[in-house]
């Protein structure tokens, strides 16, 4: 059984949204995600879903980053993916949410703001039920993209390969992230806890069929 997985791949990550998180090319994601979904049997979707009243929001993007002293919410960031905005969102061309077999919401609570899609909390206690309907589904093959790549994506990876036995592979043409040096320490880190780096979709399906 494949699985693919769209992270986060909402507006608030794009230039769409300029005052939220724009991530260059993040709206360019859309043709990749739907490729590498036409591979999977089975297709996942996250999204950031924030309270315009969290506990971690700043007023600008130079006060981002900081600590907040909260146990399920590091750092501060900018208003982003406000439930019921624009932001909130999935980019245009991606399925509805109900053509989705299984749909994570994070960061509901006022005071979290997980990146992972599966868990709500930072300590991983409280899942989000992602790992758990993989193996009732019978997962054997992941495949991820989405927004961002040095965060939402990253630790989603690592959840997921710490979560079963599949293999996780991570489509690089599906994702953008925010910052070069933690976006080329990301795809380190993924590879170095086993995830499988792959260019593209077409690459991909190449693999699959070796």
């Amino acid at each position: 059984m494949i699985v693919s997985l769209d992270i986060d791949a909402q507006k608030t990550f794009t230039p769409l949204c300029p005052s939220e998180l724009p991530i260059p090319e993040g709206e360019q994601i859309v043709a990749e995600l739907n490729a590498q979904a036409a591979l999977a049997d089975l297709r996942v979707m996250s999204k950031d879903a924030h309270s315009p009243s969290a506990q971690w929001l700043v007023s600008s993007h130079a006060e981002q980053l900081r600590d907040t002293g909260l146990p399920n919410a590091r750092e501060t960031w900018v208003s982003h993916a406000v439930v019921g905005t624009e932001g909130f969102r999935l980019l245009d061309g991606l399925p509805a949410i109900t053509e989705y077999d299984y749909c994570v919401w994070k960061g509901v609570e006022p005071d979290m703001h997980p990146y992972g899609a599966c868990y709500h909390d930072l300590a991983e206690k409280l899942s989000t039920g992602l790992i758990e309907w993989l193996h009732a589904k019978g997962a054997k093959t992941l495949i991820v993209g989405g927004l961002a790549t040095d965060y939402c994506v990253k630790t989603t990876v690592l959840q997921l390969l710490r979560g079963g036995d599949w293999q996780v592979i991570v489509n690089r043409a599906a994702c953008r992230g925010i910052a070069p040096e933690t976006i080329a320490l990301a795809w380190q880190n993924m590879a170095e806890h086993g995830a499988i780096v792959l260019d593209n979709a077409a690459q991909i399906a190449n693999y699959l069929q070796k």
